[in-house]
């Protein structure tokens, strides 16, 4: 699993849709999640720790879990099918742990609200990501290329010889 980082909103150019952009702690990958309005605006006033004068839907859910003794554990967004993400609510009761399906733009609302950690799976992040610096990218490929050209079949085998008796292991 990749712990990711909510990087903003975006709308997207042709259909004016929302969409959540996740990175990773490297900067190096971004997830972009398409998601609602109403869960957008929710992000966005978490982001902004904007205190609503009456708790939304997601402001209420944190009141519930705490009410109840809840902690969200974390939020792991683990599918992608058919286009469509998603993701778990691991809630925390002492040493109980649950898992509650949820959409990954509701996890991730939650998740700002209680400073829990985004998880996404290395499956998800390889299939739907898309690079950020694509400078970065191709210098590590590159630099991976050198060591593979460079590397023979020799370099795996480690000859050991045993000393006389000693117990001692030495390599030759």
């Amino acid at each position: 699993m990749i712990e990711m980082k909510v990087a903003g909103i975006a709308l997207d150019a042709a259909t004016r849709s929302p969409i959540v952009l996740l990175r990773d702690a490297g900067d190096r990958r971004a997830l972009p999640i398409y998601i609602g309005q109403d869960q957008a605006r929710s992000i966005i006033s978490a982001l902004e720790s904007q205190k609503p004068p009456r708790p939304l839907t997601h402001d209420l859910m944190v009141n519930i879990l705490e009410e109840y003794e809840l902690s969200l554990d974390r939020i792991i967004i683990h599918t992608l099918q058919d286009n469509t993400f998603y993701a778990v609510l691991k809630l925390r009761h002492g040493e109980v742990l649950k898992e509650i399906d949820a959409r990954p733009s509701d996890a991730i609302a939650l998740a700002l609200r209680t400073n829990s950690p985004i998880w996404v799976m290395e499956e998800v992040v390889a299939d739907a990501s898309i690079p950020v610096d694509r400078e970065a990218d191709e210098a590590e490929r590159q630099a991976f290329r050198d060591f593979v050209s460079n590397i023979s079949p020799e370099d795996f085998i480690q000859r050991k010889e045993f000393g006389s008796g000693s117990g001692e292991v030495q390599e030759s």
